[in-house]
């Protein structure tokens, strides 16, 4: 109804025929690019288009629509024209879906006062089946016409025909739709003009269990089979199994690890998984049933792990992009990186003549963000960019490459002979979790999709990080949730007297600092400008907040006056590909503790305000954020340092001496 306007002179005009367009079979993915209709899902054999309570069956089917599929839609507007009402209604649009496949509509809430013609009239409209409907809409303005002459003719009474039991599939599917975690699409390439077999869609939901959380989510935490017929996803530290056909996952025996483990991925034949092992650092694969896990290579931190043929492709940590035989062995370096790039998400292309992938500089958040994603041809080495600013690129079936950029899914047409891109680029997809961690920023999206054409991943919103409360905590174990909007709050620091609270939270493209004042009932704050913002720490005296800045092109500390009353000042300039974050100011407001990142290898320096220089603290190398924090006193330094298989917290006395004491294991200490 939105697309239906009456002129002034009272005409009827319908906009928007972006459907309409994306029908054609002679369209190409240029034109379609700009379909102001065109989503992840295509009017196409096996895909869907279109607003789900105004969709034939047929399309909501994902078989080939016509026509007729018109007439429907034009049956669902006149009946919501006659009773104010939709005929096909629920909470989502698996709901509304359903409704259209499975329930007849209300004719009974129609006026009572009716022609009984324009009632069978509606009827015929939203018969389920095309070949019982109006064949023509010409037809259809005829009786319409004729109805009008005659506009009050006797009234007759509604048959409703007899109702259908409800399907397993529709009476299963609202179990699933309590909160969005995983959602698997039918119809992924949004504009493939080759002829294609119609294919099942499926739409459904998945909620992960009471008890399961994500295990660090800063790296690939789900995938699907080639079949499409199973997902795997990281959850509590071990690999978890859902085949499409049940309604509850269940764990993977064997593949439990206290360090985690990650990066899972199927094998061709759906029968295997392969995944990574933090305990022992190593790439792994079982069986889909469990049992004991085969070590196939050693493998430090990967960036991506993909499975070809016989083959194992994965990006490392510093040393570019390898490749294994899925038996095991050792493994073959396919490209080599420079020093501060990162190889991510390797993947040979049909024919096994080139490698995809994407390359990321620097140290920023948004690194890959401008990203460049590559082919590589083996074994020459050539290298060509395909796109510019985007991670994460998978080849499918179809022609197409699917990749990242924010938390955007986007897919282009791509000839994997001639390793050319072949027209524009159509986003498919928005709120797509990505993999965006202080500790570690692989570039990865949480998404897979299958040869079948279906695609899952785990939501997340414009902020990668996603949405949440702010909440005080006391030593009693009660919580205080503050008066703020739900929205992407980061490292909440409380000043020293305890009345305000600084934040980092997503603006857009950028990260923004705010300070809110915990008594009283102002707004809070905006202290920051320019863009990417985090990491707030209070001065001693609470007067100021040093922060992680990349304003002028380096991820830097600044810091600058709470109240805002005066502009931002550098403390430090980080070395190319490297990145500094602020951590504790000593007592006396002399001394910041801040972490140099380089090659996602931390370390610990300390920053001397009198003199404006920065020196390494105590030796502390660490594979993630030390997290070090004075003691009140400012005579101790407690910090946490990651290796293989664990994270141990340590102290150390300032200055340093050379001692150093380990506390326990874990992370995040406070005193």
């Amino acid at each position: 109804p939105a697309n239906v306007k009456i002129t002034p002179d009272e005409k009827v005009k319908v906009l928007d025929f972006g459907l309409a367009k994306a029908m054609e079979t002679e369209s190409n993915a240029s034109n379609l690019a700009h379909s102001p209709t065109l989503s992840m899902m295509a009017t196409q054999a096996g895909m869907i288009l279109g607003t789900a309570a105004y969709m034939s069956p047929e399309q909501a089917k994902g078989f080939p629509a016509d026509h007729r599929s018109d007439v429907f839609s034009f049956g669902v507007v006149l009946y919501e024209m006659l009773t104010g009402r939709q005929p096909f209604q629920g909470e989502t649009a698996p709901d509304i879906l359903a409704s259209v496949l499975a329930r007849e509509p209300g004719l009974d809430t129609l006026p009572p006062h009716l022609n009984p013609r324009l009632l069978d009239l509606v009827r015929r409209c939203l018969e389920k089946t095309p070949k019982r409907r109006w064949q023509a809409i010409g037809d259809v303005r005829a009786e319409l016409e004729t109805i009008a002459a005659h506009p009050h003719a006797a009234p007759a009474s509604v048959a409703q025909p007899p109702a259908l039991p409800r399907p397993w599939w529709q009476r299963v599917m609202p179990i699933g739709i309590t909160a969005v975690v995983f959602a698997v699409i039918g119809g992924l390439a949004a504009w493939n003009v080759r002829p294609v077999t119609p294919l099942p869609v499926m739409r459904s939901v998945f909620t992960l269990p009471d008890g399961q959380t994500f295990t660090n989510p800063g790296r690939q935490v789900v995938a699907i089979s080639p079949d499409g017929a199973q997902i795997v996803y990281v959850a509590n530290r071990q690999l978890y199994l859902r085949s499409m056909s049940e309604l509850e996952a269940r764990p993977i025996p064997g593949t439990e690890s206290e360090a985690g483990v990650l990066n899972p991925v199927f094998s061709p034949d759906g029968q295997s998984i392969a995944f990574w092992s933090a305990s022992d650092e190593t790439i792994k694969r079982i069986s889909v049933s469990g049992g004991a896990a085969v070590t196939v290579c050693k493998a430090t931190r990967p960036y991506g792990i993909s499975w070809q043929g016989d083959m194992i492709v994965f990006g490392q940590d510093g040393s570019g992009i390898s490749r294994v035989p899925a038996s095991g062995g050792k493994p073959e370096v396919l490209v080599s990186v420079k020093a501060g790039e990162r190889a991510h998400g390797p993947q040979i292309l049909p024919g096994g003549q080139a490698v995809l992938f994407t390359i990321a500089s620097g140290t920023g958040i948004d690194r890959w963000d401008k990203a460049q994603i590559v082919v590589q041809r083996l074994p020459s080495g050539e290298r060509t960019t395909l796109i510019q600013g985007g991670s994460d690129a998978r080849y499918l079936p179809t022609g197409h490459l699917v990749y990242a950029l924010g938390n955007v899914l986007l897919a282009v047409p791509f000839d994997p002979g001639r390793l050319e891109i072949r027209g524009g680029a159509v986003a498919i997809l928005e709120g797509v979790r990505r993999a965006d961690t202080p500790e570690v920023n692989t570039g990865a999206a949480h998404f897979g999709v299958s040869n079948t054409g279906s695609l899952i991943y785990v939501p997340g919103s414009a902020s990668a990080r996603g949405t949440g409360a702010l909440a005080l905590l006391d030593r009693k174990g009660n919580v205080e949730s503050l008066k703020l909007p739900p929205g992407s709050y980061d490292t909440p620091r409380m000043s020293p007297d305890g009345k305000r609270i600084a934040y980092s939270t997503t603006l857009g493209a950028e990260q923004a600092i705010y300070v809110h004042e915990l008594l009283g009932s102002s707004s809070p704050r905006r202290l920051t400008f320019g863009g990417q913002n985090r990491f707030p720490v209070w001065s001693a005296d609470g007067v100021r907040l040093a922060f992680q800045s990349d304003r002028d092109g380096d991820p830097a500390i600044f810091w600058q006056r709470a109240d805002g009353t005066a502009a931002a000042e550098r403390l430090t300039k980080p070395d190319p590909g490297t990145s500094h974050i602020p951590e504790s100011w000593s007592r006396r407001g002399e001394t910041l503790l801040f972490a140099s990142v380089k090659n996602t290898i931390f370390s610990s320096w300390a920053f001397s305000l009198p003199d404006r220089k920065s020196e390494p603290f105590g030796g502390v190398q660490s594979a993630g954020v030390p997290d070090a924090v004075f003691s009140p006193d400012g005579q101790w330094v407690a910090y946490r340092s990651a290796g293989p298989g664990q994270s141990a917290v340590y102290l150390q006395p300032f200055p340093p001496t050379g001692a150093k004491y380990q506390i326990t294991t874990g992370t995040s200490p406070v005193w």
